[in-house]
């Protein structure tokens, strides 16, 4: 009798742990299935507020393209920039939406991982409890405990069949911690993508903004010419024009570059470049002028130690790491011999504050063995034998290619944002040290300005 309530009241707490007995967990489901119902309500809603504002999008962009079609006149320039703002504010209310559904999606997550945690932490309990009795059943099971007892033959099989079955639920119990640890990773995995997605969506509705901002301005210059003279609106167009001209003229400066070229030339290489990998141009474009702002701080240099890695820079500074012996100088002798180049008279970074290795060559940047990987791709892009790291159209593809690798293509802000980073530190954009997310949230915001230079010049 001892033994059967012994035995009775270990299960009844092993029911508790398990969850079979708690109180009031009808209540507790009924108010977490009706939450449940509430959330899936106003996703359902939102989605479809979404679709209808898309769908109003699609239209007024069919509208715009209708606008630009007819021809040139004050009145037409008017129609399309209400045009434009409209479809902004459209696009703003959609952004609004899409980033209030993510939010709850990510509050769900959220709340996913924490229950699967608290499982996870329930389980390991539950764990050590039957791993506490199992113990103490296998002492009672040994058969000298038999001899030395007064325990019969009958009672010696029940505590064995026991054992057995506590051994049984510590494997459930370990199934259910591994099976609970595989989804967290999968929701924590769903978790960022939302955040990401998140992220996206708020990038999008600042630019939304700021062409709203830029349209009502030339909207309100447009109508203050509508009161005086038609005439006044060639002036206008003939300034557009002038401002054009000036931006596609202008120095696009490249770091180490064989040749200068202006912003119509490096529009030209990174739309071509676009076209082989998909990585948006204005973004290829801000990590090469981000580069390019780099060498101005870090500085160029000359390798003239072939054994050792030892160099000068341009102002006569002597390092003793310009490049990395073992990984670097044999390609980057490969690279400047098939080319024609003197090593001692071609320019290379110098080595980040001092410390490290420099040796990255020409616009793009790439050290010797990044190149050379990178090397049999860039050539068959740009269909020549020998690419040049130091010439500019090799460096657009160059770099253009590698971002693609990186997940630029998708053309994403978050996409984007951590290809920079990689670009710069091979990791993606982080806290941790060396730092790096400076130099994504710089490359981003060089692309907004270029993407503006160059939306200027299309007549987007």
């Amino acid at each position: 009798m001892v033994r059967f309530f012994k035995l009775h009241s270990f299960f009844i707490i092993f029911l508790l742990i398990f969850g079979f007995l708690v109180p009031g967990i009808f209540y507790i489901v009924d108010a977490q299935s009706n939450i449940i119902e509430t959330e899936q309500s106003k996703r359902t809603a939102l989605e479809q507020e979404l679709i209808a504002l898309e769908k109003e999008l699609a239209e007024i962009t069919n509208q715009l393209q209708n606008q630009k079609g007819q021809s040139a006149s004050l009145k037409r320039d008017i129609d399309i920039l209400n045009t434009k703002i409209n479809q902004s504010k459209l696009d703003i209310r959609a952004k609004n939406v899409l980033i209030e559904k993510l939010g709850g999606e990510i509050d769900t997550k959220n709340q996913k991982i924490y229950s699967l945690a608290e499982k996870i932490e329930r389980e390991r309990e539950s764990l050590a409890q039957l791993l506490r009795k199992s113990y103490e059943l296998q002492d009672e099971t040994s058969f000298v405990h038999v001899l030395m007892s007064d325990q019969t033959l009958s009672d010696f099989y029940q505590d064995l069949d026991d054992f057995n079955s506590i051994k049984d639920a510590i494997q459930d119990s370990l199934g259910i911690v591994r099976s609970n640890k595989i989804e967290v990773e999968v929701q924590k995995t769903e978790l960022v993508k939302k955040q990401d997605e998140q992220e996206n969506a708020k990038a999008k509705l600042e630019s939304a903004k700021r062409a709203v901002e830029a349209n009502e301005r030339e909207r309100q210059s447009m109508l203050k010419l509508s009161k005086g003279k038609e005439s006044e609106y060639e002036k206008v167009k003939a300034e557009k024009e002038r401002k054009k001209a000036e931006i596609l003229t202008a120095l696009f400066g490249l770091r180490d570059s064989t040749v200068q070229i202006n912003f119509e030339q490096a529009l030209a290489y990174s739309t071509s470049a676009s076209k082989v990998t998909g990585v948006r141009p204005a973004f290829i474009m801000a990590i090469l002028t981000q580069e390019t702002n780099l060498g101005s701080n870090v500085g160029s240099c000359y390798l003239t130690d072939t054994t050792t890695g030892a160099g000068v820079s341009k102002n006569g500074k002597v390092y003793s790491n310009v490049m990395k012996p073992s990984r670097d100088i044999k390609p980057f002798l490969d690279i400047t011999s098939r080319l024609g180049r003197d090593y001692t008279k071609t320019l290379v970074s110098c080595p980040l504050g001092g410390s490290g290795y420099g040796g990255a060559m020409g616009p793009s940047q790439f050290i010797p063995s990044t190149w050379i990987g990178l090397e049999s791709k860039i050539a068959s892009a740009l269909g020549v034998t020998t690419p040049n790291p130091w010439n500019p159209k090799d460096a657009f593809y160059a770099s253009s290619l590698f971002l693609k690798d990186l997940g630029a293509s998708s053309q994403t802000y978050t996409a984007e944002k951590n290809a920079a980073c990689r670009y710069y530190s091979g990791r993606s954009c982080d806290s941790k040290s060396p730092a790096n997310t400076f130099y994504g949230n710089s490359v981003m915001a060089l692309a907004t300005k270029i993407q503006a230079n160059i939306d200027l010049v299309q007549g987007n």
